[in-house]
């Protein structure tokens, strides 16, 4: 396999991921490190002198850290290393640093995976169109050449650890870069708890951290706090034992949400592998969606900054965009991803974003998305009202949705442009801003391409729970039939 395809298979539109060692290795995170070093001194305003690195809680993270630190320091940047950290944390320090950052991550995917999210200084998000087509050049360029680290750990008898990385290699060795590992848990923490806006109520709270970061994450920001957290499966462990780290799916929730009637909770958490997504439950074990979530969360953010822009994903409910207008809000539709969603937050100056996926952004937040930051808010607003989450959440819940289906398909494109003339003329608006958003007045759907597998995904809203039944029924047997016909006259 040439390197150009090993590095096309890992690197996606938003991130670097796959499977260890088969798609992502220690030479590949060496090549990335150093790539990423010469893009960031290149294209960072700040022209760093450092690059800030972390890891969850995989196995796989430690040698590929160590990899990819050498590859920074080989071409002369420093390396912070800030550990074991949620992704959220990794931002934070970004951010609170001035200095471009690498997570070591596959956030909600299996263990056999791992990957790599990178930002440049104050968190300023890199995708596919905003620098990882860069940087993955440039380590196609140098993949396969030997780090000075790699030479002197031979000569000394072996493999270095990071510990040896973090000695500075004796002069002549060609890594210039200097190592130095910090802490900033308890800063991140403190900065978390001022999210809450004001003096929390004691409440209850139950947190599924899924053996991810969140379980060294939320005990730290809740322990300053009154409030009595229980947590689900604290134990950091790449393998997830217990269950995936995923928590849109509803089966992952299951544990929390029996847990939380159990223990008479106000609030269920689940975090997701690298912490930086929550799902709420109810005290009723009652799933609130990541469009809720947005929702409830755009009108506190709100209440302290009045006629502030806020942003939603084109996947998020229509009552987003409602309750934003109503409150005096500027509403303000985006694609689906991180590094869209932070650029307008940018270009607009928003308060605050929302996606239905549960990634919520904070320009207060150096723009980064934080589950924990967005359930501070949560607690903060139960704890102003005085109202249980499951009456508050009524006057934000309008519609029911269909959550995302995904279906395989052999042509996207062919399918979305058949769909588009299906509709066509009869829907009350259609866009591209983001895969096909067909708008019927009283129901609408979008349906999106997979950035890698032969998939459609299907997000569909209606007015009550039976006719969106039925839509997603209607629109999946259409685009079922499509694929069969043009499967067959493939043949």
């Amino acid at each position: 396999m040439s390197c150009r395809s090993r590095f096309s298979e890992v690197f996606k539109a938003y991130d670097i991921r796959g499977t260890v060692p088969e798609q992502l290795d220690e030479p590949m995170a060496l090549a990335i490190g150093s790539a990423f070093a010469r893009f960031a001194r290149g294209e960072d305003d700040g022209r760093p002198d450092r690059v800030v690195v972390g890891r969850d809680m995989r196995h796989s993270g430690v040698a590929l850290s160590r990899a990819l630190a050498e590859g920074v320091m080989s071409v002369g940047l420093g390396v912070v290393d800030v550990g074991l950290v949620s992704t959220d944390l990794l931002y934070f320090a970004s951010g609170h640093l001035g200095l471009p950052g690498a997570m070591l991550t596959a956030s909600h995917n299996p263990a056999e995976y791992n990957g790599i999210k990178l930002c440049l200084s104050g968190a300023r998000p890199i995708g596919q169109e905003s620098g990882l087509r860069e940087i993955r050049s440039l380590a196609e360029e140098s993949y396969g050449e030997e780090s000075p680290a790699g030479r002197a750990g031979r000569r000394a008898g072996g493999a270095a650890g990071m510990g040896a990385v973090g000695s500075r290699h004796p002069e002549g060795e060609g890594l210039s870069g200097r190592y130095e590992r910090i802490d900033l848990l308890d800063e991140f923490a403190s900065h978390v708890r001022r999210f809450a806006r004001g003096e929390l109520r004691h409440l209850k709270v139950v947190a599924d951290t899924a053996n991810g970061m969140g379980g060294l994450v939320a005990p730290k920001v809740f322990e300053a706090l009154p409030v009595e957290l229980e947590v689900l499966y604290a134990e950091l462990d790449g393998t997830f034992p217990n269950h995936p780290a995923d928590p849109i799916q509803i089966e992952n929730l299951a544990d929390l949400r029996r847990r939380v009637v159990e223990t008479g909770a106000d609030v269920g958490l689940a975090f997701d592998g690298d912490a930086d997504r929550v799902f709420l439950v109810d005290e009723k074990a009652q799933p609130l969606s990541g469009s809720l979530t947005t929702a409830i969360v755009a009108a506190a953010m709100l209440e302290s900054d009045p006629g502030a822009t806020i942003l939603y994903n084109l996947i998020c409910s229509k009552a987003v965009p409602e309750v934003i207008a109503e409150i005096g809000g500027v509403p303000v539709r985006t694609r689906v991803g991180h590094s869209f969603i932070k650029a307008r937050m940018a270009e607009t100056g928003a308060v605050f974003g929302g996606e239905h996926s549960g990634h919520y952004y904070f320009r207060d937040n150096f723009r980064a998305d934080s589950g924990i930051i967005a359930a501070m808010v949560i607690l903060g607003v139960m704890s102003r009202s005085g109202e249980p989450l499951s009456h508050l959440r009524r006057r934000f819940e309008r519609y029911a949705d269909s959550g995302e289906i995904n279906t395989e398909v052999t042509d996207s494109a062919q399918v979305l442009d058949a769909v588009e003339a299906r509709f066509a003329g009869t829907a009350a608006s259609i866009d591209k801003l983001d895969g096909l958003t067909i708008d019927m007045g009283d129901w609408w759907f979008n349906l999106r391409p997979s950035n890698t597998e032969p998939l459609l995904r299907l997000n569909l809203e209606a007015e009550d729970g039976d006719a969106c039944a039925a839509h997603v029924d209607e629109v999946l047997a259409f685009v079922a039939a499509l694929d069969a016909e043009g499967s067959e006259g493939a043949r």
